[in-house]
Parts: C-alpha cells; sequence; structure tokens
C-alpha cells in the first residue's frame, strides 16, 4: 500500500470552530482517542497562546502515545525580534513535542497589508523560524498560509516562500487552502506543480470547507502526489470546518489504497461517535461511513437486492468502518423487508406465513395515523413481539394525572404527575415534581417501577423529540414523539403518536421501559 502521513488538527484548528470548547481533559481524551484510530500527527495547539494549552503540554506528556506524534502550532517569529528572543517561538521548544508545526505567510497581500513588512523580510521569518527548530533537532512542518490565493495572484512570490522553507530543512511543505475557496481542479493542477518543483520533499495538503470540497480537494491533492494530509477527524473547524478526516480517511484507504493510519478502520464510527460526544456535537445521520443512515435501506427492492448480493448497494461493508447495516420499516415496505427486519427476532418467518401478512398489515395502519418506524427499533420490535403473541407487559397502568403552574414556585419544577401502576396483582403509587409534565410524569413512573425493578436506575432520556403531524388542527394537532434512551452500553428509540402531546410522550416512554426490561 502507498504510505500516507495524516495530521489531525481537531485540538487546534477545530478548537477555531464555533461553539467548540476542549477542556484540559477533553483535549487529553481526544488524544488517546487519535492514537489509538492511529494517525501519524497529533496538532495539539498553540503553547503560547493561553494558560489551557500550557497545561495540557504538561499533562500530555504523561500519556504513552503508540502511533501519533505530538505536534506543537506556531507561527515565523516576528518580524522586529530575533528568533531566539521571541517568546512564541520559545514556547513551542517548552511543549517539548518532537514535531513543530510553523505556518508562514505565502500570499503577498498579506504580507504587505497583515504583516505590514516587505516581500524579503516575510522570506526572512519563514527560513530563520524553520532553521532555528531544525537547529534543535525538531521535525518541521511548514504551513503555507494562503498558498493557493498567493500562488493565483502572485505565483513567482508563493513559490519563493517555498524554497525558503525548503532550504531551511522543513520536512514537510505544506499548501493551505486557509480561506476554503480553491476548487477541485485547480488544487489539483497546483499541488502537481509543486511535487515536481520540491521532489524531495514531502509535499502536504491543508483544506477548509467554504466550498464544500474539502475532502475532494484533499483526495485530488494526493493523486498529485501529496503524502501528507491534514485535517479534523470530525470536519469541525473555522467557519465551515475543515477536511473531514474520517471521510478522507475511509476513501483514500478503502478505495484507492493508501495507508492511511496503523490500525484498522473498523474502529472508524466508535472513534468519530467518541470525538463528537467530547465535542457535545451530534454525528449527522448522513455522514459518509459512519452515520447513522450510511448504511440504511428503506426501499424493498434496495433490501431484497442487499439480501441477495449485499455489495449491489453497499460500496463498502458497514463493519469494515465499524459501522452496522438496518432496514427501515415504513408504510412502503412489503413483506421482504419485514422478513429482512425479522432475520434476529422471529427466523422461523416466510413470506407467506399469516404472521408476517399481519405485521406488514399492522405496521401501515400505524403509519397511517402518524407513527414512524426508521428510527424506533425498539418500539417496532415490541409491536412484533406483540403481534406473535410473545411479549407480556412488565406494568400496567391503573391512572395518571399531570398538573402545571405558571409561574413555576421555585423558578423550574413547574409541573406535578401522579401514578398508579399494578405489577403482578400489586399496585404502587407514585408522585413528582418536574420541569414540565412529562418530566415530572417520567420521574413518577421510574420511582414506582423502582420498587419492583430497581435496575430501571440504570435507565436514562438521551433525547426527545417532537413532530407535528397535522398542522392545520393547530393546537389539536396530531404529534409524533420520538424518545432516545441509554443505559450506558446500549441506546434505543421508541415511539408515540396521539393528539394529546403527554399522551404522545407517554406511550414512547412506556415502549421505552418495556423495551429495557424485556
Amino acid at each position: 500500500m502507498k504510505k500516507l502521513h495524516i495530521l489531525d488538527s481537531t485540538l487546534r484548528d477545530g478548537a477555531q470552530g464555533e461553539g467548540v470548547s476542549f477542556s484540559v481533559s477533553d483535549k487529553l481524551n481526544i488524544v488517546k482517542a487519535l492514537d489509538n484510530i492511529g494517525v501519524a500527527y497529533i496538532e495539539a495547539g498553540n503553547p503560547g497562546s493561553n494558560p489551557k494549552d500550557i497545561e495540557f503540554f504538561e499533562r500530555v506528556e504523561q500519556i504513552e502515545l503508540k502511533n501519533a506524534k505530538l505536534c506543537a502550532f506556531g507561527s515565523t517569529r516576528r518580524k522586529n525580534l530575533k528568533v531566539e528572543e521571541d517568546d512564541n517561538v520559545l514556547s513551542l521548544l517548552k511543549a517539548n513535542t518532537p514535531v513543530v508545526s510553523i505556518f508562514g505567510k505565502s500570499w503577498d497581500l498579506h504580507v504587505q497589508e497583515i504583516l505590514r513588512t516587505s516581500n524579503e523580510n516575510n522570506l526572512e521569518l519563514v527560513y530563520d523560524t524553520v532553521a532555528f527548530f531544525k537547529q534543535q533537532g525538531k521535525e518541521v512542518i511548514f504551513d503555507a498560509e494562503h498558498f493557493f490565493d498567493g500562488y493565483k495572484a502572485n505565483p513567482e512570490y508563493a513559490l519563493e516562500v517555498l524554497r525558503s522553507a525548503d532550504r531551511a530543512g522543513a520536512d514537510v511543505i505544506c499548501l493551505c487552502d486557509t480561506n476554503g475557496g480553491a476548487g477541485p481542479d485547480e488544487t489539483f493542477q497546483i499541488c502537481k506543480l509543486v511535487v515536481e518543483l520540491f521532489p524531495h520533499r514531502e509535499i502536504g495538503i491543508h483544506c477548509h470547507n467554504d466550498t464544500g470540497c474539502a475532502v475532494a480537494n484533499s483526495m485530488l491533492a494526493v493523486a498529485a502526489g501529496a503524502k501528507h494530509v491534514q485535517g479534523t477527524f470530525i470536519g469541525i473547524g473555522e467557519r465551515c470546518g475543515n477536511a473531514d478526516l474520517s471521510v478522507t480517511i475511509a476513501n483514500l484507504q478503502l478505495k484507492q489504497g493508501y495507508d492511511c493510519v496503523s490500525s484498522d478502520l473498523a474502529g472508524l464510527s466508535s472513534a468519530v461517535y467518541a470525538i463528537a460526544e467530547i465535542c457535545n456535537m451530534q454525528v449527522p445521520n448522513d455522514r459518509p461511513y459512519v452515520g447513522l443512515s450510511a448504511f440504511a435501506h428503506k426501499g424493498g427492492m434496495h433490501i431484497d437486492g442487499v439480501n441477495k448480493c449485499s455489495h449491489s448497494f453497499e460500496h463498502v461493508s458497514p463493519e469494515s468502518v465499524g459501522n452496522k447495516r438496518r432496514f427501515l420499516m415504513s408504510e412502503v415496505s412489503g413483506r421482504t423487508t419485514v422478513l429482512a427486519k425479522l432475520g434476529a427476532l422471529a427466523p422461523e418467518l416466510r413470506k407467506d406465513s399469516p404472521e408476517t401478512a399481519l405485521i406488514v398489515q399492522r405496521l401501515k395502519e400505524m403509519e397511517h395515523v402518524g407513527y414512524q418506524f426508521e428510527s424506533a427499533d425498539a418500539s417496532f420490535e415490541l409491536m412484533v413481539l406483540n403481534i406473535l403473541g410473545r411479549f407480556r407487559p412488565h406494568f400496567k397502568l391503573i391512572m395518571y394525572k399531570t398538573s402545571g403552574e405558571y409561574p413555576s414556585p421555585d423558578g423550574e419544577l413547574s409541573a406535578y404527575a401522579m401514578l398508579t401502576i399494578e405489577v403482578d396483582g400489586k399496585t404502587e403509587t407514585a408522585a413528582s415534581l418536574g420541569n414540565g409534565p412529562v418530566n415530572a410524569l417520567d420521574l413518577a413512573l421510574r420511582k414506582a417501577l423502582t420498587v419492583f425493578y430497581p435496575e430501571i436506575a440504570k435507565v436514562h432520556l438521551t433525547d426527545y423529540k417532537v413532530r407535528v403531524l397535522t398542522a392545520e388542527q393547530a393546537s389539536a394537532a396530531t404529534v409524533r414523539v420520538l424518545i432516545e434512551s441509554s443505559s450506558g452500553e446500549k441506546t434505543w428509540t421508541t415511539v408515540g403518536v396521539s393528539t394529546d402531546i403527554i399522551e404522545a410522550s407517554w406511550l414512547a416512554l412506556v415502549d421505552s421501559i418495556e423495551y429495557f426490561l424485556r
């Protein structure tokens, strides 16, 4: 396989994305996740920029990395200081990382308007800083900031900046599309020219996603001869983000035969979700390779094709990236779809089984009134078990009552709920205050059920969604409630539908608890 070096900048460029803020512990956990997936470099931030990064670089030395090298990031020396007198430069040495990334201006517009210095002086800044770190025994990556804009505006000067870094001994010369405006064709052509001009240097690519082309541009740079690829693992970063490495790596490794990371890509999905969780972000369902919908099939013909020959509708196997295949249930589902979905639950069913016909009929009836089982596998499973006569409820509702108060007495707990349930002939009544009637009802149910099923304490709600289905009926509209629950080890989703939002929530909540108890 052809070897590429991947540099992840989640902790530096990713931290510049809107809404992203890492604690030191967050950063340390991301380092571990990236090292496990096997990237070559982890760009860990600018040690001279803030106390948090200073603390991080002190603590990260205690982590023994198996695959990645840590990289401190900073700029060329300031124009009015010698390199050995520049505190920002010296802070990179104090970070004690084996690799440093130095960014320098390669667009003469920035040299003159931002740095307010001469083109010649900028070349000296680049040379002096790279040479200084090479003399200190560091591996040096030179990031040519705004290179593509600089090349289009003044190609000879942009290339002269690269020559300065080259003469100083930079190990990698990385071409940065800093404002994300370069197109795929020009990215390929310019990278190809640079690779040919510097055959003795490793050329890198750093793309932003302002035109939606960051992954494509990164791949085309590799096609042009780049051997070093930068990005962030879930695509976060300033403005529209950076090249999404989870997609870039999978494309290059699975599709084009490059050796990108040192681990098996079967850990790709878990790494993405772990990093997204630390970033307090949701992974979009349609995220390539790792999204919940990446291997989800709904059309009957598609499902039939997948069952007969999986690669006829799946460009890679779900297992190769740590994902899994899903069959979606809807009103357009036929018996073939239902059988595919029931493979593990009721393998004895056949296409002509009367139970199969009943399940399909019930599915269409429930979806007609507003149910949707695409994202509510747990409710679908309970419905099927009920039709097959294999489901016995763990509890029975006798009654519930909710009330709300506005403004709430303490400013938070605005609702009250009371309910009575029955379990094996014994009743239990419980009441609770909550932040709204659904929360109060949830807490009261858990309080009552804990008497009979203490393991309920493990379950907690992780998401709650309401969808209005008949908007023309205004406040009397039918609503669909989706509840996502977790036990800490497994996550499942249930659905409820009613013209009463509390009843719809109750139905989804009951399914959630029943699924767990089963």
